[in-house]
């Protein structure tokens, strides 16, 4: 008998790209099939808080204030060097009035949140506003700093803005390990086995990806927010890799670090739950 699971992922390039094959049938998970939908990822966070859905995309952020809830899947989730968030300012305004100003960050459970609050060792005075958004504002002089993900990272130039710290590299010279985004979660009330199926399948449908760039275009570009096709591709290239197939050894203790340094800094909750499906 097939069961049918929802499945939501964002919107975002890596996303689209890794679960075309899933989402279009060119990868079959046996004796399941998916009701899915779309979202940014930090409408998917506020989601997962409710269980909304069997299997989401999350931010490590919000991953780990759930772990009694959602397991942690090895394939699907966003690990890598060089592709963290930045912090950026209009030109003129340094990093030292940080600890103090209003930041704009893409979601209150959002990696990059956490990622400012773990540098400033303290919850940001931090004010969520829609990813896309962030770099408008702080332009227009409404906000001092803003956090960029995603695409962000190639455009924040033309909106005449300076990148005064990247949290990622910040993180790598503090751990010498890749940094942790965003992951792939299903809920604890499923089955091993079916957790263990879903698993498989979206390894397959990023493998799928890599071995046919060319099918998924048509995907990305329907949800894809920045539609130049090369910032397109460089979303793709720097956020999907082999820690999407794979999380690994390195991958797994990045997350137990990062969950680790939250919970001393009070910025994630202290949970002892099991992470990975057995």
């Amino acid at each position: 008998m097939t069961i049918l699971l929802s499945l939501a992922y964002s919107t975002c390039p890596n996303d689209t790209f890794g679960f075309y094959a899933l989402a279009k049938g060119h990868i079959i998970c046996p004796d399941i099939s998916f009701k899915i939908s779309l979202a940014d990822v930090e409408t998917l966070n506020q989601a997962a808080k409710n269980r909304i859905y069997d299997i989401t995309k999350l931010s490590f952020a919000a991953m780990g204030n759930l772990r009694s809830n959602y397991w942690l899947l090895k394939s699907g989730a966003a690990l890598g060097r060089g592709c963290g968030p930045l912090i950026v300012a209009r030109p003129g305004c340094g990093i030292e009035s940080l600890p103090d100003s209003a930041i704009a960050v893409p979601g209150m459970d959002t990696t990059a949140c956490l990622l400012t609050g773990l540098y400033l060792g303290k919850p940001p005075n931090a004010f969520p506003i829609a990813f896309d958004r962030i770099m408008p504002e702080v332009s227009k002089g409404n906000f001092d700093y803003g956090v960029i993900i995603h695409e962000g990272r190639f455009t924040y130039q033309e909106y005449g803005l300076v990148s005064i710290l990247d949290l990622g590299l910040w993180w790598e010279q503090q751990t010498g390990l890749p940094v942790p985004l965003g992951c792939i979660a299903a809920s604890k009330n499923l089955e091993l086995n079916v957790v263990k199926k879903v698993e498989k399948a979206i390894q397959e449908s990023i493998t799928f990806a890599f071995a046919h760039p060319e099918r998924t275009a048509p995907y990305i570009r329907e949800h894809a927010q920045e539609m130049v096709p090369v910032v397109i591709q460089q979303h793709i290239d720097l956020y999907v890799n082999e820690f999407s197939l794979n999380i690994g050894t390195e991958g797994i203790c990045a997350v137990e670090t990062l969950f680790s340094m939250a919970q001393d800094c009070g910025l994630i909750a202290q949970d002892s739950g099991q992470l990975f499906p057995g």
